[in-house]
């Protein structure tokens, strides 16, 4: 984790849908996952980030192994943010493309 990027994996393994393949559901967990993340270490004194648009295109299948996601800055704003999160295969394969926008809000006292 860093200001530029936030990677993070997750097994394919206990993440599938009934014929077997990675679920789009668990990448679109895991891009929100490192984007919140991402968001909430750029995110300005006091303020919270949450997630108000997740846009996912998965681009090929996986059924076994390890898939990495990786969150970098679209934009950093005073009010909100935008992260790309690319997903990978163990062979370096992108599997999904996730846009993730991030509000900012005051924290709670």
């Amino acid at each position: 984790m860093g200001p530029d990027r936030v990677s993070g994996t997750m097994p394919v393994a206990g993440n599938t849908q009934p014929y077997g393949l990675l679920h789009g559901g668990a990448s679109a967990v895991l891009a929100e996952s490192l984007g919140s993340i991402h968001a909430m270490a750029l995110a300005p004194a006091g303020k919270l980030a949450v997630g108000v648009d997740l846009n996912c295109t998965h681009h090929r299948s996986a059924r076994e192994g390890v898939v990495t996601g990786t969150s970098s800055v679209a934009h950093a704003g005073r009010s909100t943010a935008s992260l790309e999160v690319v997903i990978h295969n163990e062979a370096g394969k992108r599997i999904c493309t996730a846009r993730l926008t991030c509000n900012y809000i005051d924290a709670p006292r």
